[in-house]
Formats: structure tokens, sequence, C-alpha cells
């Protein structure tokens, strides 16, 4: 059974740092790209930030360049979101999402349904 726990989230004020964790269980972690989502009540889920099963490929939203590092430590099978000079436009729900199959060199994609694997969420909320 496969499951992608999110933890980290919580309040902070604006220009503050969060650093989100996302621990993989139950799959071939290194077969996967991760990737952090996030979404607020009535608005479109946005992929923030991704990352390849080697870490040398990355995609960040332009919302979070500069602000924004994913990064994944395979021998833990648990990805990251650091998170600096946060802004209250930055506060939703994250989720991690996993994309891949065990044999196939995952791309990245910005696409939910592209994505086999969701975590529950964790909330950050950044305070003016």
């Amino acid at each position: 059974q496969v499951q992608l726990v999110e933890s980290g989230g919580r309040l902070v004020q604006a220009g503050g740092s969060l650093r989100l964790s996302c621990a993989a269980s139950g799959l071939t972690f290194s077969a996967y790209v991760m990737a952090w989502s996030r979404q607020t009540p009535g608005q479109e889920r946005e992929f923030v930030a991704a990352v390849t099963w080697t870490g040398g490929d990355t995609y960040y939203a332009d919302s979070v360049k500069g602000r924004f590092t994913i990064s994944r430590d395979n021998a833990k099978n648990t990805v990251y979101l650091q998170m600096n000079s946060l802004k209250p436009e930055d506060t939703a729900e994250y989720y991690c999402a996993a994309r891949g199959r065990p044999g196939m060199l995952a791309t990245i994609k910005l696409s939910a349904p592209e994505y086999n694997y969701w975590g529950q969420g964790t909330q950050v909320s950044v305070s003016s």
C-alpha cells in the first residue's frame, strides 16, 4: 500500500520560512517524479515544484521561483520543500504527489491526473 505523508505545515509570519516533508512508503521511491502542489478553497490546484528521480531536473512555478527549493533524499524516501520569504498568498493546503512506475524514467508533468499517488496535505498559513 502506497502512502505519502506530508508534515511541516503550520502558521508562520510573512517573511518566515518553513520546510515541508513528504515521507513515502510502499513504492520504489527513486523511480518516481515527486511534486508539491497547493490549493486554496475555490482556486485551481497549482503545481509549485517538482523534481525528477535523480534530482537533476526541477520545476518551479513563477510564483515561488527564488523562494522555494525542492529536494529529495532517495535513501530516506523523502522529498522536501524549503519555503523562504513566505508571503500571505502562499497560504494553502500543500500536497505531495508521485508520478511514475518502476522501470520507467518519469518526466515532470504539471497535470494532476498524471500523478499516481497523493498525500493528504499539510496546511500552510502565512500571516501578514
